[in-house]
């Protein structure tokens, strides 16, 4: 039997996360005033669209941004994490969800930036100035959280060592705040395990 809810969880999570984070790239993907007309965004668009539809009526936009897109992410990591701890033995406080899952948002956040930025990186050695969907779109997600790092860090000839120090940000944020935020909302190791 141990082996079947290991399974399920195995199942639940990677669906689940899957989904989670096409979920919140389509916000992401807003943030950032993405084309849409990028077949990678057309793709998250139809991918989050059945279940935005419905959120969108009642959940109004704030700052230009469709919020329906966040609440769902929010939601979606409210279910993921109850279901996982219902799986693991554990009864799903739901007061403790809402903090465990806003950490959970922020700590996928900061990943698909940080791995956004290795594959801008890695495209600037192999194909530099490449006009592909991929390379597009990584540069719009990136471009925003490395500007204000250009703007500091002076252009070294040619060399740009701006995305060392975002790095440095973003894994002090990943590796200092999101544990201390968990061990502050009392979260538990099987969801802290996923962040």
């Amino acid at each position: 039997m141990l082996g079947i809810n290991d399974a399920a969880i195995f199942i639940i999570q990677t669906l689940g996360s899957l989904y989670l984070l096409i979920v919140l790239m389509r916000f992401i993907l807003q943030l950032v005033r993405a084309n849409f007309y990028n077949p990678l965004c057309q793709f998250v668009v139809k991918a989050t669209q059945p279940l935005l539809k419905p959120l969108r009526r009642v959940i109004p936009s704030l700052f230009g941004l469709d919020m329906s897109s966040l609440v769902l992410a929010l939601l979606l990591q409210i279910l993921l994490f109850a279901v996982i701890l219902l799986l693991n033995g554990y009864q799903a406080t739901t007061l403790l969800l809402l903090p465990w899952a806003l950490i959970g948002i922020f700590s996928l956040f900061l990943k698909i930036i940080f791995w956004s930025m290795i594959i801008s990186v890695i495209l600037s050695w192999v194909a530099p100035g490449s006009r592909s969907p991929g390379a597009e779109l990584v540069a719009q997600i990136t471009e925003p959280v490395l500007a204000p790092f250009r703007r500091l860090i002076p252009n070294l000839g040619g060399l740009d060592i701006s995305p060392i120090f975002a790095f440095i940000a973003i894994q002090l944020l990943q590796s200092w705040v999101i544990p201390r935020l968990a061990f502050y909302a009392f979260m538990p190791k099987e969801l802290f395990g996923l962040i």
